[in-house]
């Protein structure tokens, strides 16, 4: 068991949030009544979440996508009324982290999206936050088989653009909604960026670049940074994690 401020502050200095500028706000976002005996993360901090965290009697909630977006309603009225309501009843405390998870080099969505699919020479590429990454296969292949692979591997169909590519060697990828990185990743000389979402214009981007884009969801290219930050936490402080997965298609 640990207390919910000295694992909060913990875990604001391992994933050094306070060097980000981001679009929520990162760390304690609801506070629960108690100490943390059992953690439970997600992708999402949506009502299912909720419900299961609850189900399991976890004293709270780890999550990349947290509450309290920029240019979003304040007010905790509707479905954030209903969803912090729960919360509230429970005592569960909700705890978000959103680009510092991204960019973190042992428990990122990057670096963990990079070991699950077993990218090689995998570095952030400076200058980006820690949010661009790259690195090669360990085998290069065609693209089709590359989109293939990642969506046997994630769960998830791909949406190729191959761009005339024949062979990928060379990768860069940002998680989730990472596909404005685009025009930075050919920078660099790769033969494929990797994204979670795809944008209207990111078809047109890959092809005037001459590289190959994969889309392979922002929900399943982001699962693996939460589940590794809290197993992380259960192992330092002794606590029981469980990670919920959500089922999200987008």
């Amino acid at each position: 068991m640990v207390e919910l401020h000295p694992l909060v502050a913990y875990c604001n200095r391992f994933l050094a949030s306070g060097d980000f500028d981001d679009y929520a706000p990162n760390g304690l976002q609801v506070e629960g009544e108690r100490p943390i005996a059992r953690l439970v993360s997600g992708v999402t901090a949506s009502a299912a979440l909720i419900e299961a965290a609850i189900a399991w009697d976890a004293d709270a909630i780890l999550v990349h996508h947290g509450w309290f977006w920029k240019n979003e309603a304040p007010c905790l009225t509707g479905i954030k009324g209903q969803r912090a309501s729960r919360l509230f009843k429970a005592g569960c405390s909700l705890i978000a982290y959103h680009l510092p998870l991204d960019a973190h080099p042992q428990v990122g969505n990057n670096a963990t999206l990079a070991r699950r699919l077993g990218w090689v020479d995998a570095e952030p590429v400076a200058d980006c936050r820690g949010l661009l990454w790259s690195g090669r296969l360990a085998l290069g292949c065609a693209p089709e088989t590359l989109a293939a692979e990642l969506s046997e591997r994630l769960g998830r169909r791909a949406t190729l653009i191959g761009a005339g590519r024949e062979r990928i060697e060379r990768l860069a990828w940002c998680t989730g909604g990472g596909q404005g990185y685009i025009e930075q990743a050919a920078a660099l000389g790769v033969d494929a960026f990797i994204s979670g979402e795809i944008s209207e214009q990111t078809t047109h981007l890959a092809r005037e670049h001459g590289i190959a884009f994969l889309a392979a969801g922002h929900h399943a290219t982001e699962r693996y940074g939460v589940q590794a930050l809290g197993e992380h936490l259960a192992e330092r402080f002794g606590i029981g994690h469980r990670f919920v997965e959500i089922d999200n298609p987008a």
